[in-house]
Order: structure tokens, then sequence, then C-alpha cells
């Protein structure tokens, strides 16, 4: 079939390909369910109950569009990390948010540099704005801080970098961060995506200035306060490049019942506070598990745990695709080394023995 609209150059010359394939897809191939669905780093802890309530009260209101400047939440978002709410932007997830940035600093053949096997969307929106990416390899399964700034040659419009690590699940301590922020080239600006600093050891948060204009820091509801599915992410940055997200920016891209549902889970940190400690437990089961099969687990920051099948790319997939096949989804980093791994969300009890009884099964 002949396309009416015809594409830029830049986008008729991008791969057909998306960052993620959902379970949801992988269910309806196989025509199966998954009985654990352990892959998207998703909080199996759910959501806070007052956030729950919060949801439900805002869903009769659904008929109303939501607040565009998302007043409320950001006033809240900036009293939780004691700066001013022009510091703060609100979006669709930290994805959306890399998005308009990426947008708002990067021009067609402009550097950027990220890590190779990274959060793959942050690639995925620098291919698509037409940004030329320099990848740079890990260090022993942890971002390499080194590296990236190496990389100053190019002279990057932006460098990525997440700490908590997906995929590995690493982390760097955050002094390392500040070090690296002082160090930063002129004209670059250090995209640090925090999405699993909520459950990351203490110390691993760097201690920056909102007003700092060196970085920009991305935050989400998804992981600790459990509301993927809401899509509420927000970034932490100097008031003149918070003010440009409006310039291209979804205004009403948050809904109404997602600002709710995200104000009601920031006020519940007891809730958070909970989901911490499962999380910490549910690492050493899950750690226990991996090495009881003779699987490595990394140590993980996160709430997933990133195990060493001790082969290659190869024989990591066919492990995941047996996981598949015994109910279980499951994900692993794309690129090699790292591909070498698996990586599994944490969850309850129940969602760790099904996992284990999946292992047990072929192992």
């Amino acid at each position: 079939a002949r396309m009416t609209a015809k594409l830029t150059p830049l986008a008729a010359s991008l791969p057909a390909t998306v960052p993620f394939t959902g379970p949801e897809t992988l269910e309806r191939r196989t025509g199966r369910p998954f009985t654990a669905r352990l892959g998207a780093n998703e909080s199996l802890f759910g959501p806070s109950p007052l956030a729950q309530q919060a949801i439900a009260h805002a869903a009769r209101d659904a008929w109303m569009y939501g607040d565009p400047d998302m007043h409320d939440l950001r006033a809240a978002i900036a009293a939780h990390h004691a700066c001013d709410a022009s510091h703060v932007m609100i979006g669709e997830g930290i994805d959306g948010i890399l998005g308009n940035l990426v947008r708002l600093t990067v021009a067609p053949g402009d550097a950027v540099v990220t890590s190779l096997g990274a959060y793959p969307t942050f690639a995925f929106h620098v291919t698509g704005f037409g940004g030329h990416l320099t990848r740079v390899p890990y260090i022993s399964d942890h971002e390499d801080p080194d590296a990236l700034l190496a990389a100053r040659a190019t002279k990057a419009k932006l460098i990525y970098l997440a700490n908590p690590d997906n995929p590995m699940g690493s982390h760097h301590a955050g002094s390392v961060i500040e070090d690296m922020l002082n160090r930063l080239p002129e004209g670059t600006l250090l995209v640090l995506d925090e999405a699993y600093i909520d459950l990351a050891p203490p110390g691993t948060a760097p201690t920056i200035d909102p007003a700092d204009p060196r970085v920009i820091r991305l935050r989400t509801f998804s992981k600790g306060y459990g509301l993927a599915g809401l899509r509420v992410g927000y970034a932490i940055a100097a008031s003149p490049l918070i003010a440009a997200f409006d310039r291209v920016r979804n205004h009403f891209g948050v809904g109404r019942i997602a600002q709710a549902g995200a104000l009601a889970a920031l006020q519940d940190q007891g809730w958070l506070t909970q989901v911490q400690a499962s999380v910490a437990a549910a690492r050493i089961t899950l750690s226990d598990i991996a090495r009881a099969h003779g699987l490595i687990p990394l140590p993980s920051a996160t709430n997933f745990v990133t195990m060493d099948c001790g082969g290659d790319g190869a024989h990591a997939a066919r492990l995941i695709e047996r996981l598949a096949t015994h109910g279980i989804f499951a994900r692993m980093p794309g690129v090699a080394p790292l591909n070498r791994c698996i990586r599994v969300s944490v969850g309850d009890d129940a969602a760790m023995a099904v996992f284990a009884k999946a292992l047990t099964a072929f192992m």
C-alpha cells in the first residue's frame, strides 16, 4: 500500500524498530498469558492505597482536562526537593521528558554521548531527532563516567548517565556524579536519569543545586511509587531550561487522573518506605534463587537483579525463551558483553517462587 504522506528523509532513514517489545505483544503471539511479569521493572508491590483512592476519586472528573500547569503536583514535588517550582517540569514518564529534552537541545548532526547498551529509549529519541550518537563501553558492569567524559572531543550537547543503571542494576556513589559534573566540558549538559534512585542505597543521590545549569535530573513515579501505568515523571533543572519545555511539550500530556495519583503517592512516603524494605528483601531472595540455579547475581541498587548466565548472548536469549514457555516474562540487555545476562524484576514471595520453579524445571 502506498503512503500518501511523505516521510522526511530523516524519518524515512530510521530503522523500523521500537525500543521494547511489550509483554502484551508476546502474550498475543503465543496466545498464552504470563504467570509472572518480571521483565519491565514494574513494582509488583503496587501503588500506595491512598494513591489508588485518589485515582478512583479523580475518575469521576475524567471528563475534564488536567491542569496544563500541573500546579499542585509541581508544588508538591518542589517542596519534596526543597526547591522552587520553577526548577520542576513534569512529563509523560521520563521517556516523555527525554523526547522533549532532545528536541530542545539536539539539532541534526549534533553529538550526544551515552553508554553502549544503556537505556535504549534515550538513543531512540536522539536518533529520531537526527543526533549523532557516540556510545562508550561499560566497565565491570558499571557505566563508566571517565569514558563518557573522554568523549568530550565530540563536543557533545548531552551526556546521558543512568544512576542506578538499567540494565545492569549497578550504581555509583553520589560523590562520583558530583566529581563528573566538575569535569564536564563547557556547553555539555549531563542528563542524569535517576529512575531507580528511590530504591538505591543512601549516598547514591548526589548533592546538586537545582539551579546548576550543567545538569538535568530525571525522576519517576513508575518504580518505587508503583505507578508505571500512569506515566508520570519529572525533571529538576535550572529554571531557563525548565521554562523552555513549555515551547514544545504536550501541555495536556499528563492527565487529571495521573496528576491526582502521583500527588497522593508523593504524600504517602510511609508506603514508599515499606516498598523499599520489600524490594531490599526480595533482592536477597532473588539473588539466592539465581545462585541456587548456577546463575551469578550482580549487586543491585534497583528493583531488579541482573544475572550473569555464564555464556554469551545466544545462551541468555535461550534462557529468556525457556522462561517464557514456563510463563515468566523477563528481559535481557541487548548489547555484548552485557547480553550474557538476564534481568529479572523483584516481586513478592509468590512471584519469586514461580520464578524459582521455572528455573528448576530446565536448569
